[in-house]
């Protein structure tokens, strides 16, 4: 089994980036979720209930990031690494509230306008302390603005084997994996504990529970019923709908395209 594709979402919600490799960081890899659309009350913006955040596509620059509108990449943003702002606000995201930076009014004002809502996008600064639930840590890890988790996995043959269930086949964004990986069968990740990925390891905390977002085209901001009405058929444990699955790092330093992947 070989790593096939990575992928970092900087801006919660917003356009993925596959990148060639990744540097670790215990939150999830560099860059991934840090920054982060909120409310008026401070609360986490996302593709549940603003589907249109789909067509915003974020791209990593030497400097920050560049997000334009995939039906029109002439109207783009920049976002600098370095914030002028020094607002700080309490944001919420799931049972969490945390610290986070606000961008100057200019970007806000810009994401408002593209999402018809007004909103302000923050960045998890260093006064950010959002810690994974005790029965998932290993040793107290902290979080981004992820879901959950730090990390999310899933194999390809587990995607082919859904996409042979359904009539009209789903790309990998759907579920905004981190990792994708070739080879083994389907759903192979669902046995996994602990995984080898080149020099890093990564320990499997809990399967990935799906929501409505699948159901979101990525390039066309529309709705659908599927995949999640075919996953719900043969992935439903519980009340839930499962696929992929969430890990923390325990230890390394980068990963890459074609690493080497063994359960350990």
């Amino acid at each position: 089994m070989f790593l096939k594709d990575i992928y970092i979402y900087p801006i919660k919600s917003l356009g993925g980036i596959r990148l060639e490799s990744a540097m670790l960081e215990e939150k999830g890899f560099q860059y991934d979720r840090r920054w982060m659309l909120v409310d008026e009350n401070g609360l986490f913006c996302s593709q549940r209930t603003l589907p249109q955040m789909a067509l915003l596509q974020v791209q990593l620059e030497a400097n920050g990031l560049l997000v334009n509108v995939k039906t029109d990449p002439n109207q783009k943003i920049h976002i600098p690494f370095e914030n002028s702002n020094e607002e700080e606000i309490r944001v919420e995201i799931w049972e969490d509230q945390v610290v986070a930076q606000v961008l100057d009014a200019a970007i806000n004002e810009w994401f408002s306008g593209q999402l018809r809502t007004k909103c302000r996008l923050v960045v998890m600064n260093k006064k950010a302390n959002r810690r994974l639930k005790p029965k998932y840590a290993v040793h107290n890890e902290e979080v981004s603005f992820a879901d959950g988790m730090p990390y999310l996995i899933i194999g390809q043959s587990s995607l082919d084997d859904l996409n042979e269930k359904l009539d009209i086949p789903v790309p990998m964004d759907r579920f905004r994996p981190n990792l994708v990986f070739s080879g083994g069968e389907a759903f192979l990740e669902d046995g996994w504990d602990k995984i080898r990925i080149g020099e890093a390891t990564f320990k499997i905390t809990k399967p990935c529970a799906r929501c409505v977002m699948t159901t979101i085209d990525q390039n066309s901001g529309i709705k659908n019923k599927e995949p999640l009405k075919t996953l719900s058929k043969y992935r439903t444990v519980g009340n839930n709908v499962m696929f992929g699955q969430n890990m923390l790092l325990l230890g390394g330093e980068k990963v890459q395209i074609g690493d080497l992947i063994t359960a350990i």
